[in-house]
């Protein structure tokens, strides 16, 4: 074969390896868009991995995020109310005499029983103020008889407490041995004194029974 044989078919396969390679490494516009659809398919569900959240719960969500604080400010803030709120909380369980927001020196039947008896009885501790009051007033009047009255006033009332707290002393240890005779006593008549020194209104715990209520025979419970 000549070398002008040679050089027309070396380019008809040239030829024909240019028109034929598109055709092996091209691909079809259709099949070009069919794998993009496929791959953003498969890549949102992959990505994702859960269903669209509604429109409640991306509020519910938004308000989550609005609540955590975020500055040290906020933080700080957020500690002090959670303090006060938790304050507020343990004062208003003293105040209503729940046993797990009592301080020790208040906690147990026997300090239970100790505070309702005290409240029970009608001290002349609630009569000191005003006859302070009228004692006051006569001291200032001027009048020498006056001062004398006002001073006779003010003795027997003391006179009248140091009896009440006596007679309260008594009264509670025997209480104290029919309802709790294997408790130890030590420190109850000073509990109870102090308590009966105290104005109705500002005992804490707060009183439960009115004066002259009947006192239930269990407090165990």
């Amino acid at each position: 074969m000549g070398r002008a044989q040679l050089r027309a078919r070396d380019r008809v396969v040239d030829r024909a390896g240019d028109v034929d390679s598109p055709v092996v490494f091209r691909r079809s516009k259709s099949e070009t868009e069919t794998s993009a659809a496929a791959a953003a398919s498969s890549g949102s569900v992959e990505g994702k991995g859960r269903p669209t959240p509604t429109r409640k719960e991306a509020e519910a969500a938004a308000k989550a995020r609005a609540r955590v604080p975020r500055t040290r400010k906020e933080q700080l803030a957020a500690q002090r109310l959670a303090k006060s709120e938790s304050s507020a909380k343990v004062r208003a369980g003293m105040k209503s005499g729940e046993e797990r927001f009592l301080l020790p020196r208040d906690k147990g039947p026997v300090r239970r029983f100790v505070r309702d008896f005290v409240d029970s009885r009608l001290s002349f501790v609630e009569l000191l103020i005003p006859l302070l009051v009228v004692t006051m007033v006569l001291g200032y009047s001027g009048s020498t008889a006056a001062r004398s009255i006002g001073n006779t006033i003010l003795l027997g009332t003391v006179l009248l407490v140091l009896v009440d707290m006596v007679t309260l002393r008594l009264r509670l240890r025997r209480q104290l041995a029919e309802r709790f005779p294997d408790a130890p006593t030590k420190g109850l008549t000073y509990y109870a004194i102090t308590r009966a020194l105290q104005m109705k209104f500002m005992r804490l715990p707060k009183a439960r029974v009115k004066i002259g209520q009947q006192l239930p025979d269990d407090y165990h419970r």
